[in-house]
């Protein structure tokens, strides 16, 4: 995948980085931007989005205004580390809306989950309902985040360049 990033041009790179910003932008915006015609960036962008460049688009919520303000990272340690146990944890965790990532990572813990819940009581009934009962789990860490200090999906495609 990282050779398909060098048949990025210049231009493709502005779309990407314009999209990240405003996924909404109207193309003819995004054409008046990149000094294309509104046709010329439409097929740049169907072509970023048929090559996978440009996964989708969602907007972003305000997790307090929804009842998800607390946001919670857990380490989980598996009891064994076989591929069926991995399998089953994967599977488990794609059914739960309160895990919002889950990554397999390399170091003390074998996953590392992203989790928002409305607050300790709701995070509490969902480590002892559900994070204490997926497939495998041995052990956990949890860790209450007290600020959000940067929350970004952005990209740097400075090193795409």
């Amino acid at each position: 995948m990282a050779d398909d990033v060098y048949t990025l041009d210049k231009i493709d790179l502005r779309i990407l980085e314009l999209l990240q910003k405003d996924g909404r932008i109207p193309n003819t915006k995004l054409a008046e931007a990149v000094a294309l015609s509104p046709t010329a960036v439409l097929a740049r962008v169907q072509r970023l989005t048929r090559e996978d460049y440009i996964l989708g688009y969602e907007a972003r919520l305000n997790p307090r205004k929804l009842k998800a303000g607390l946001l919670v990272f857990v380490e989980v340690l598996l009891d064994r580390t076989t591929p069926n146990v991995f399998d089953q944890f994967k599977l488990a965790v794609q059914d739960r809306r309160e895990i919002m990532e889950c990554h397999m990572v390399a170091g003390g813990f074998d996953y590392l989950l992203k989790t928002r819940h409305d607050d300790m009581d709701a995070y509490r009934d969902f480590a002892g309902r559900v994070l204490w009962q997926l497939p495998g789990v041995r052990e956990t860490r949890t860790f209450a985040v007290m600020e959000e200090v940067k929350n970004s999906m952005a990209l740097d495609l400075r090193q795409a360049r």
